[in-house]
C-alpha cells in the first residue's frame, strides 16, 4: 500500500480529488465506488469545487445501505449520496447505484447488485473510510476475506458510532447490505481515507498488523493498487510513520513502497 500522511482535512480532500480527476482525465476512471460517513466528504467537496464536465459521465456504486430505511429517508445512504455525490458532481441519477435495503428478497438484491457492477465493467476506483473496529463498508470483524455483497448484522459498537445521525439511538438499524471484502478487492484501485485519533488503532492494525478477519481493512494488504491517505492524528500509532512520510513525499518511492 502507498501511505500518504497530510496535515489537514482540506489537504486530504485536495489529494483525493486530484487522484480522481487525474484518473478521469486520463480515461482510467469511469466507475467510482462511493462511501458515506465523514471521511470522504472533503474529497466530494473538492471535486465539486474543481468540477469538470467529464465528472458528470461517471457511474457510481455505493458501498452499503441500511436495511429497512426507505430510499427517501434522509438517514438512508441513498439520500446521503444524492446530497453529497450525485447533486454536487452533477451525476445522472440513473448512473448512481445503491443497494435496495427494502427489497423483499435481500439475497436476490445482493446478487442483482453484484451483477450490475459487473455489467458496468467493475469499479475503477473505490473510496473507503475505516471504522474504529477496522471495518470497511459494513464488513464487521470476522467477515470473510473473500465475501461478496450480502446482508450483515451491525455490531453494537458500529451502531453506537452511527447513533449521532439518529434522534434516538434505538432507531439505528441493526442490519445492512454491504459490498463484501472480496467485492472491494475487485476494484482496480482503492483509496482509503482516515482522520482523527479515534481511527489510529484501526489504521495501525490495517496497515501494519497481520492479515486478519478481526481487522477487515487489513485485507487491503492484498490489493495491488491501494492508497491510504491519513492526517497526523490517524497516523500517530504507525511504527513506520517516518518511513511513510519520506516515501509519501516522493511519488515513485511511494508507489514502490
Amino acid at each position: 500500500m502507498r501511505v500518504v500522511i497530510l496535515d489537514s482535512t482540506e489537504d486530504i480532500g485536495a489529494y483525493g480529488a486530484g487522484v480522481i480527476l487525474d484518473g478521469v482525465r486520463r480515461g482510467r476512471i469511469h466507475t467510482l465506488g462511493v462511501a458515506t460517513g465523514s471521511s470522504p466528504l472533503a474529497i466530494y467537496r473538492a471535486l465539486a469545487d474543481q468540477w469538470i464536465p467529464a465528472l458528470a459521465q461517471l457511474k457510481a456504486f455505493a458501498l452499503d445501505e441500511y436495511v429497512g430505511l426507505p430510499a427517501d429517508d434522509p438517514r438512508s445512504y441513498r439520500s446521503v449520496i444524492q446530497q453529497e455525490v450525485t447533486d454536487k458532481l452533477r451525476l445522472d441519477p440513473a448512473n448512481v447505484h445503491v443497494p435496495n435495503g427494502c427489497a423483499a428478497d435481500l439475497d436476490a438484491e445482493c446478487e442483482r447488485y453484484e451483477a450490475a457492477m459487473a455489467e458496468a465493467g467493475g469499479v475503477d476506483l473505490q473510496l473507503l473510510g475505516i471504522g474504529r473496529n477496522g471495518h470497511i463498508g459494513f464488513n464487521e470483524p470476522s467477515s470473510s476475506l473473500s465475501s461478496r455483497t450480502r446482508p450483515k448484522t451491525l455490531m453494537a459498537a458500529t451502531r453506537r458510532d452511527n447513533a449521532r445521525f439518529f434522534p434516538d439511538p434505538g432507531d439505528v438499524p441493526r442490519h445492512c447490505l454491504t459490498q463484501g471484502l472480496g467485492t472491494i478487492l475487485d476494484a482496480a484501485e482503492v483509496l482509503l481515507v482516515a482522520q482523527g485519533s479515534a481511527k489510529a488503532p484501526a489504521v495501525r492494525a490495517a496497515l501494519e498488523g497481520p492479515l486478519s478477519s478481526m481487522c477487515p481493512a487489513s485485507v487491503l494488504q492484498l490489493h495491488r493498487r491501494a492508497t491510504v491517505v491519513l492526517d497526523e492524528e490517524a497516523a500517530q500509532h504507525l511504527a513506520l510513520r517516518e518511513y511513510y512520510l519520506d516515501t509519501g513525499r516522493n511519488p515513485i518511492e511511494g508507489m514502490r513502497a
